[in-house]
């Protein structure tokens, strides 16, 4: 299956991922997803590396190769280091919403 998001890193870029891995104070998963994205990268000065080997590497599924992926090239880079934000509704705000239209509604 062809990959739908690649990665073509910056010489800058790449720079800037690679100073995150060597630099010692910085989150568990920004160095994984710098790591991650160097070893995706296809450009000239990238590593090549299929999602499988990856995975494997790294103790990942290739699914997580592919989101971040994904988000590097729809949300760019910033978006793709750090982790994807939560879109689930807590039970307290789900009933706050249902209390606040039944009440709009109630008259």
């Amino acid at each position: 299956m062809a990959k739908k998001y690649i990665v073509r890193l910056t010489e800058d870029e790449r720079t800037y991922l690679e100073g995150i891995i060597h630099t010692g104070k910085v989150a568990a998963h920004k160095r994984l997803h710098a790591e991650i994205l160097l070893k995706t990268d296809i450009s000239e000065l990238g590593e090549k590396w299929q999602d499988k080997q990856i995975g494997e590497a790294f103790g990942i599924t290739t699914r997580t190769v592919e989101r971040i992926r994904e988000r590097l090239v729809q949300e760019g880079l910033e978006s793709a280091l750090n982790r994807a934000s939560s879109t689930r509704v807590t039970m307290k705000a789900l009933k706050f919403w249902t209390r606040k239209s039944l009440l709009k509604y109630s008259g």
